[in-house]
């Protein structure tokens, strides 16, 4: 194995500036290529006696004796891998899972083109089979991102209320006892309005707050669903004319997958011993609009 120093230069095509990042990149004489990235960078290295030595702020440092792993001159690194999956580019997919083949479980990023919030913590792996197992979910910022969830059919429509009684930070919405709320929203779920627009503008959905209570009583005239609003989430009182009501789940709980053509995912690992990784694979299914 060859190390060499290299400076990699990345461009910003928006306002062409460059950024400099330093690498040490290994070359491989026996698999003719360059296997791997380092985060350390030498000031000098130097083979000798079968060891390889490198010097960095004046000190030596001796690599491949060191018994805890990704250490380097007293730093600890995590390890990083990078892969994409882009079986059929062309078809819409919704990544569900993603599995390991190899003796450990690794912390995991997972974007496409249409969402960017994927995410696996280490600990949500769970060894099935000799594999490391996890569904992939969606951080849940909220309120949601326009641009990533209401889109993606994320929320859920309830319908348009005929009262909103605000007192205080409580917001108690009325719907008509013909439209029953059903059991998909639910008391913990994220509630958005929309006012009422001139036909065919587009609702706007704005954030309010949690869900804390649902009453549904139709023979008693109750049909009501109560809200914590989130001033400090960027809650907004509500006027009395609101009219559209829509909710969405926590999307960390409970995640549909990650939706787009392919998938680029990242596994991070911070362990200080040896460890094994042999494929990386996921569950996918076809996605119908």
């Amino acid at each position: 194995m060859v190390l060499l120093l290299m400076l990699l230069h990345a461009h910003n095509k928006q306002d062409m500036s460059v950024t400099k990042t330093n690498y040490t990149l290994t070359f491989s004489p026996p698999a003719e290529g360059w296997p791997s990235f380092y985060s350390f960078v030498p000031e000098w290295m130097q083979g000798m006696n079968q060891y390889f030595y490198s010097f960095s702020g004046g000190n030596l440092w001796r690599h491949n004796t060191n018994e805890t792993r990704n250490s380097y001159y007293g730093v600890n690194y995590p390890s990083t891998l990078q892969g994409v999956f882009n079986q059929e580019p062309m078809v819409n997919k919704l990544f569900k899972t993603l599995a390991l083949e190899g003796d450990h479980a690794w912390a995991a990023t997972f974007v496409s083109e249409l969402q960017t919030t994927g995410f696996i913590d280490s600990d949500f792996f769970v060894e099935k089979e000799s594999d490391w197992f996890a569904y992939l979910r969606n951080q849940g910022a909220t309120p949601a991102s326009p641009s990533q969830e209401f889109p993606l059919r994320s929320a859920n429509g309830v319908g348009n209320c005929l009262t909103a009684v605000v007192v205080g930070q409580v917001t108690t919405f009325g719907f008509a006892l013909t439209l029953p709320i059903g059991n998909i929203p639910s008391v913990g779920d994220s509630i958005y309005y929309a006012v009422p627009v001139i036909f065919p503008a587009v609702l706007t959905p704005i954030y309010l707050g949690q869900i804390t209570a649902i009453t549904v009583n139709i023979p008693l005239g109750t049909n009501t669903i109560v809200v914590q609003q989130d001033v400090g989430g960027g809650g907004i009182l509500p006027a009395v004319q609101v009219n559209y009501i829509m909710t969405t789940k926590s999307l960390v709980a409970e995640s549909h997958g990650i939706l787009g053509h392919y998938g680029v995912f990242t596994l991070t690992n911070e362990d200080t011993e040896a460890v094994e990784l042999f494929a990386v694979k996921s569950e996918v299914m076809k996605s119908f609009p």
